[in-house]
């Protein structure tokens, strides 16, 4: 445990060193050889298809990079800390994505970022590895004073600028790259663009993704552009790209339209104690009122004692359907059969019957009918979808306030994002979280579908203009916007749905922080510097460390998440924890004894960590235990 994040180019190397050792030489990949193993797959050429920017060389030394930061759990500002499986993180996302690269490596389903457009009034993040990175923001002016970051800090990238598409390919290709290896084989990304980049966003992503991966490009119309030049611009686009296009199953999803149906119905249903005449002669007039809000589901008006339902066609598509006798209930004669036949199987349709899924006519005379139920009604994600943005902000305006944030993410667009691809139990996590819409959008779609969809939110802690309607509503930074915003949200949702309290509406919230552990300096010049450092090693955890803090680090650092159970168990005066039901424990008292060590020998964890200090003079105890722990095959760690 080296205090630093997972180095994803260390473990592909590992990874290809283990299938094909024979073509490495002298510890690196020896180009002929490879080209000997893999014959006309390698191509050795100079001149290739590919795309190419000033600062991309670099791009690959940013992401190799590691960072020693760490998570630091933030109580008074989370809601249900212990309960909530949601997270929303505060801090360069550069660093958080290389933060979580061990903990979430292979576990996200579904990303989605609404990164700057790059328009020409964007801010974004010039990445900087020259020196400490806190030690850089702090000398740049990057941050204030409380690690909060200056719109002046970031880098404006002007379209006058010389590299002023290269600067915002520059910040996207790593973000994206470290994004990559935190989804699932069968996972997703939707990336937010409009026309200043698609171009490039395409050509990075087909790099870093593969083309063979390229889903398609959503087309999201929005206001009227009332200052065109020459033509006027109506849209915007989502692109979407999966980590493995052969894993993804067929997108069919549930039916939002269909739901205010179904809330109506149930709504009717109480009020007039299962009348189903009354029920329905109402349903139908508030169908009619409401059509242009019902595309596509209009019809479903029926209703019966399972619910609500639309008449479909019993007759086959072409001549030489089934032909068999169907007797009507009431009159005991046989049901008249379509010209062309049965669409159904006799086997097929009698279990219709027995399931009432069949209408029949007043007599044998009418063609009987296939009742297609409302909760059946599926919808498939079309490439075109219209969005009225003032919708959206009329949303944020009604929760945080009116112009607290320009131009929020449409919370529609995003449920219905998540209702394709997003299953019970999935991951969802937006690096660019801006207003947390996409936090809010994950908590509605569970009231509503019911489940647990889990959603990690990253945001920058940039500062609001002090003119702002932001600042002036009591809003210090755009993170503090996307807290407090899911906080209402969630209270909203509860009341609305009349969820109980094990309803998971709350997040935890964690602030990227300097390590919890002095990091060991390899840059001293001297003998004097090096008996200094070594002096200031003696303890090497930090002074304003807390228990808790080195606690979320060690989990991090030991490839858990952050939602892994965590108990603390008392030995006497002593205590430990136990984390992720007992795998793993961690002790963190500044003193421990042979009591202590029995009960987590008794526990039988894979792995035990502990600090060194906590063994002070007890030279013989710290022998015993590392032969008793490799007696009992627990992995012991001192750090």
């Amino acid at each position: 445990m080296n205090g630093k994040s997972l180095n994803a180019q260390e473990e592909l190397l590992a990874m290809i060193r283990e299938k094909f050792p024979e073509i490495f030489t002298e510890g690196k990949i020896d180009c002929d050889r490879l080209k000997q193993t893999l014959g006309d797959e390698v191509e050795m050429n100079i001149e290739q298809y590919g795309m190419n920017w000033a600062g991309k060389s670099n791009c690959f030394r940013v992401i190799q990079e590691p960072t020693t930061s760490t998570l630091k759990p933030i109580r008074e500002e989370s809601v249900n800390f212990d309960a909530t499986e949601n997270l929303f993180i505060e801090g360069d996302n550069l660093d958080v994505l290389k933060v979580l690269q061990k903990s979430y490596y292979g576990k996200v389903k579904m990303i989605y970022i609404d990164p700057p457009y790059n328009t020409g009034n964007d801010f974004i993040y010039n990445d900087n590895f020259k020196q400490k990175k806190s030690d850089y923001e702090e000398d740049a002016g990057i941050v204030d004073d409380e690690g909060n970051y200056r719109n002046d800090g970031l880098m404006k990238n002007s379209k006058d600028r010389g590299h002023y598409h290269s600067d915002w390919l520059n910040m996207m290709y790593p973000r994206l790259f470290l994004a990559r290896n935190l989804m699932k084989d069968d996972g997703v990304i939707f990336v937010s663009i409009d026309d200043n980049e698609v171009h490039n966003l395409r050509m990075i992503m087909n790099e870093i993704f593969g083309e063979e991966n390229f889903l398609g490009s959503l087309i999201i119309q929005t206001a009227t552009d009332n200052n065109p030049t020459q033509i006027n611009t109506e849209h915007e686009y989502i692109i979407c790209y999966a980590k493995d296009k052969i894993k993804q199953g067929f997108w069919i999803g549930k039916n939002n339209n269909a739901l205010k149906i179904q809330i109506k119905y149930d709504e009717l249903k109480q009020k007039y104690i299962n009348n189903l005449n009354l029920i329905q002669k109402e349903l139908r007039t508030w169908i009619k009122e409401h059509k242009n809000e019902l595309p596509k589901v209009s019809h479903y008006d029926n209703v019966d004692k399972r619910g609500v339902f639309h008449d479909g066609d019993i007759a086959n598509t072409k001549f030489g359907g089934y032909r068999y006798d169907v007797i009507h209930p009431e009159t005991g004669k046989v049901c008249k059969i379509p010209d062309k036949g049965f669409r159904f199987p006799k086997e097929t349709l009698d279990n219709m019957i027995k399931e009432d899924n069949i209408l029949f006519g007043v007599d044998h005379n009418v063609l009987i009918k296939p009742k297609k139920r409302l909760e059946n009604a599926r919808d498939a994600l079309k490439t075109m979808i219209y969005e009225d943005g003032r919708s959206s902000s009329k949303i944020v305006d009604n929760l945080i306030g009116r112009s607290v944030f320009n131009n929020p993410k449409s919370i529609n667009i995003l449920n219905r994002l998540c209702n394709f691809v997003v299953q019970d139990g999935d991951m969802i996590l937006d690096f660019f979280a801006g207003s947390a819409t996409t936090a809010h959008a994950v908590m509605a779609l569970n009231a509503e579908h019911g489940g647990n969809r889990k959603c990690i939110s990253v945001q920058l802690p940039e500062l609001c203009d002090e003119k702002s309607e932001a600042y002036k509503a009591g809003y210090k930074t755009i993170a503090d916007i996307a807290k407090e915003r899911i906080r209402r949200a969630g209270k909203k949702i509860k009341e609305e749905k009349q969820l109980d309290d094990t309803f998971d509406l709350g997040f935890k919230v964690f602030k990227l922080e300097e390590s919890n552990f002095k990091i060991w300096r390899n840059d001293v010049k001297d003998v004097e510097q090096l008996l200094r450092q070594m002096d200031f090693f003696v303890d090497n955890v930090k002074e304003d460390s807390t228990q808790e803090n080195i606690l979320y680090e060690l989990v991090l650092k030991s490839g858990l998440d952050l939602n892994v159970s965590v108990e603390k168990k008392d030995v006497g005066n002593t205590s430990y924890f136990s984390i992720n039901n007992g795998k793993l424990a961690i002790c963190l008292e500044n003193g421990v004894n042979k009591n202590l060590i029995d009960a987590i020998l008794a526990g039988k964890p894979e792995k035990f960590i502990c600090l060194d200090e906590a063994f002070g003079a007890l030279d013989q105890l710290k022998k015993n235990t590392f032969l008793q722990m490799a007696s009992a095959k627990i992995d012991f760690k001192v750090i």
